[in-house]
C-alpha cells in the first residue's frame, strides 16, 4: 500500500468519491492465504480456510476467495446471498450468524449451506424447518465455555462444552452433524489448544454414538502485528500510565485511559484495544498451535488421525496489508492549552472496531497548495455532533503543521476497521470503496456489478 499512499491521484479521488475513502488492495490477501496453507501443508493437514466476510464488505475479497477456491464464512443473510449469487458452492460456505432468522434458516436449508448452531432454540427451529421442507440440515455444533486452567472461558457463543446430552437432542433423521465449531475472543494460544482438545472429545463421543463428523472449525483470531517497534508500543503504555497518575501531561483526550484507570498511585484495569504489536504473528502462531503436543501426539496429528478437516475463519489475518482509509482535513482550530482540534470529513465509526482506539499512527499528506504552517499538536475530531466524536483518542504532533485540504491516511484498515461498526447518522453517506491495482475502480458492492473506471 506504500505505492498507493504515494499515488498523485489521491486528492482527485477524494474530490470525486468523497471523504472518507477506503482504498483496497487485494493482492496481500493471496500472500497471507498462501502462508497459512503452507503451514498446514508442512503438517500434512487438510486445511479449509473460510474467509470471514464480516471483516470487510468489499466483494473484491469474495472474488479473490473464489479465485483461490477457499470458503467464505457468512455472518448474515445478505452476505450469504451475495456469495451464492457469485456462484460459491454450498460446500464452500458456512453461516455463523450470531442471530439467525427463519428466512436465513430457509435459505441455508434450500442451498445446502452448513449452519453453525449456537443454542437449543436454533436447533429446534432448524429441525422444524427441515421437517417442513423435507430437507436435511447440515449443522456444525458451536461449542463454548471450554475449561481452561480450571475455569470456563467466558463467551456469549455456543453450547456448554460440558453438556454432552446435546448429542441426544439431535434429530438424526433431519440433522446431519458435519462437525463442531467454536469462537474464542482473542489469540491466546493456550486457550485455543484447550478448546481444540475438548472439541476432539466431542468428536470422539459423536463418533461413538454413530455420527460422522468431518471437521472442526476453530474460528479466526490469527494474530496480526500492525507495528514493527515493540519499544514504541511499550513506551506508549508506560507514558499513558504516567499520565493517568498525573505524572505528566495527558496524551489522550481528557486523559482517557483506554481501559486503564489511575487510583492512589497505581494503574488498574485491562487495555481495551487490539494488541497492535504482537511478537508472534499468524504464521508462527499457527505453526506453534499445530505443533503443540496433546498426550504424546502433535495436535495436527490428533486432527488428521481422526480424518478431520481443520477449518478456520480468518478475517484480519487474511486482510493484513489490504487497505487504508483516507480522510480530508476540513479545519484546524485551537482548543486551549496549546492544543488544536483537527476536523476530518469522516465519523468515528469509519475507522474503528468495538475497542477504544486504533493505535496505529496516521500519515499526513499535505495538499500541494498548502502553505507552510507552524507545528501544532492536538486531536482528530469527526463529523458527528457530539462532544465524544473523536476519530482517535490519542494526541498527535504535527511538526510540519496541518490544515484544510490536507489528507490523513489511516494504514492497514481493511480488516474490521473500515466497515464493522460503520454507521451513517445525520444521513451522511457511507465511505466509498475503491479497488487499487493495475486499474482503479469502485468495488462491486458500490455499483452492484457495474464497474466504473476512474478517468
Amino acid at each position: 500500500m506504500l505505492d498507493a499512499i504515494n499515488d498523485p491521484r489521491l486528492f482527485d479521488w477524494i474530490d470525486q468519491y468523497g471523504s472518507p475513502l477506503n482504498l483496497i488492495c487485494v493482492d496481500p490477501m493471496s500472500t497471507n492465504l498462501d502462508e497459512l496453507q503452507g503451514v498446514a501443508a508442512s503438517f500434512n493437514l487438510d486445511l479449509g480456510v473460510f474467509f470471514a466476510r464480516k471483516a470487510n464488505k468489499c466483494l473484491a475479497f469474495v472474488e479473490r476467495a473464489i479465485e483461490h477456491k477457499i470458503g467464505i464464512d457468512t455472518a448474515g443473510e445478505m452476505e450469504l446471498r451475495q456469495a451464492l449469487d457469485y456462484g460459491v458452492s454450498a460446500e464452500k460456505l458456512i453461516c455463523t450468524a450470531a442471530v439467525k432468522s427463519d428466512s436465513l434458516f430457509t435459505l441455508c436449508l434450500r442451498s445446502g449451506v452448513t449452519i453453525a448452531v449456537d443454542n437449543d432454540d436454533e436447533l429446534t427451529a432448524i429441525t422444524s424447518q427441515a421437517i417442513s421442507l423435507g430437507i436435511a440440515a447440515k449443522v456444525a455444533i458451536r461449542l463454548g465455555r471450554f475449561q481452561h486452567q480450571s475455569k470456563p472461558l467466558p463467551t456469549r457463543f455456543g453450547f456448554d462444552a460440558s453438556d454432552f446430552t446435546l448429542l441426544d437432542r439431535i434429530d438424526r433423521r433431519m440433522v446431519d452433524l458435519v462437525g463442531f465449531h467454536f469462537h474464542l475472543d482473542g489469540s491466546d494460544l493456550h486457550e485455543r489448544v484447550s478448546a481444540i482438545e475438548q472439541t476432539l472429545v466431542w468428536v470422539d463421543e459423536a463418533c461413538r454414538l454413530g455420527f460422522r463428523p468431518q471437521m472442526i472449525d476453530i474460528g479466526g483470531g490469527f494474530p496480526v502485528s500492525y507495528l514493527q517497534n515493540e519499544s514504541q508500543w511499550n513506551c506508549f503504555w508506560d507514558e499513558l500510565g504516567r499520565a493517568l497518575l498525573h505524572q505528566r501531561e495527558p496524551i489522550t483526550y481528557r486523559n482517557h485511559g483506554l481501559g486503564l484507570l489511575g487510583v492512589n498511585g497505581q494503574v488498574y484495569g485491562t487495555r481495551n484495544t487490539y494488541p497492535y504489536f504482537q511478537p508472534t504473528q499468524r504464521v508462527d502462531w499457527f505453526r506453534r498451535l499445530l505443533a503443540t503436543r496433546l498426550e504424546g501426539e502433535v495436535l495436527a496429528d490428533a486432527i488428521s488421525g481422526r480424518k478431520l478437516e481443520l477449518r478456520c475463519e480468518p478475517g484480519r489475518g487474511l486482510l493484513d496489508g489490504c487497505g487504508l482509509t483516507i480522510a480530508r482535513v476540513e479545519f484546524c482550530k485551537p482548543s486551549g492549552r496549546d492544543e488544536h482540534l483537527v476536523g476530518l470529513s469522516m465519523n468515528s465509526t469509519q475507522c474503528r472496531t468495538t475497542s477504544d482506539d486504533f493505535l496505529v499512527d496516521p500519515i499526513v499528506i499535505r495538499h500541494p497548495l498548502s502553505q507552510s504552517c507552524e507545528p501544532v499538536s492536538g486531536y482528530f475530531v469527526g463529523a458527528y455532533c457530539t462532544e465524544s466524536e473523536l476519530i482517535s483518542l490519542r494526541k498527535f504532533d504535527f511538526p510540519e503543521g496541518i490544515g484544510r485540504g490536507d489528507l490523513v491516511v489511516f494504514p492497514n484498515t481493511a480488516g474490521y476497521l473500515m466497515h464493522f461498526v460503520e454507521s451513517r447518522s445525520h444521513q451522511f453517506p457511507l465511505a466509498k470503496n475503491l479497488i487499487w491495482g493495475d486499474s482503479v475502480e469502485l468495488d462491486s458492492i458500490e455499483t452492484q456489478g457495474m464497474t466504473e473506471r476512474v478517468k
